[in-house]
């Protein structure tokens, strides 16, 4: 797996994150930078971990299914995408008291709550060659936090729209890339 795609991959995880930082920025009374920090660090933690801990489980019986794990790959990331897609046509909100915005409780929910994708994700760095995985965790964990960070400082000035629309377009590229896998191990692998 090219940087390229490790990035892509990157963005479209967080999009979630990134999503839920605009909204919980637009929720904030006064935003200040370490708020933004705040948000950036719990995101960009989950989701280093969780693709970590999905390669972890997965690498341990992926010589068993080595035969169809392009299928696995494919099938993950196209309903992690296509959930993304349809939760985001959802007007279903969850409502969130501005005095429990920045509680550590409220911060682990929507963590592991934005980084479950990543879980599965990481399952499928196991099953496809897709280079170190501390890096590739990195790499998705640094994107998250800035994609936090920017969310959280941006969410005055974005409107409610935008957070579908990136959970639309996260979704879309998970689903893209899982295409990509299948169609390189069935037609040129």
């Amino acid at each position: 797996m090219g940087f390229a795609e490790l990035f892509f991959i990157a963005v479209s995880l967080a999009m979630d994150a990134f999503a839920v930082s605009v909204s919980n920025g637009l929720m904030l009374p006064e935003i200040k930078k370490r708020h933004a920090v705040t948000f950036g660090s719990f995101f960009g933690v989950f989701q280093f971990m969780m693709p970590l801990i999905g390669f972890f489980l997965a690498s341990s019986f992926s010589r068993y299914i080595t035969a169809f794990d392009h299928w696995i790959a494919f099938i993950l990331l196209a309903l992690i995408g296509g959930n993304m897609i349809r939760e985001s046509f959802s007007e279903e909100e969850t409502a969130v008291s501005q005095e429990n915005i920045l509680s550590v409780g409220n911060l682990t929910m929507l963590a592991v709550a934005t980084s479950i994708d990543a879980l599965a994700v990481g399952v499928t760095f196991a099953l496809v060659d897709s280079g170190s995985i501390w890096f590739n965790c990195f790499v998705i964990g640094i994107v998250a936090f800035a994609l936090s960070y920017v969310g959280v400082m941006l969410g005055k000035k974005i409107s409610g729209v935008f957070q579908s629309y990136a959970a639309r377009v996260g979704g879309a590229v998970l689903i893209i890339i899982g295409l990509k896998i299948l169609i390189e191990h069935l037609f040129f692998g």
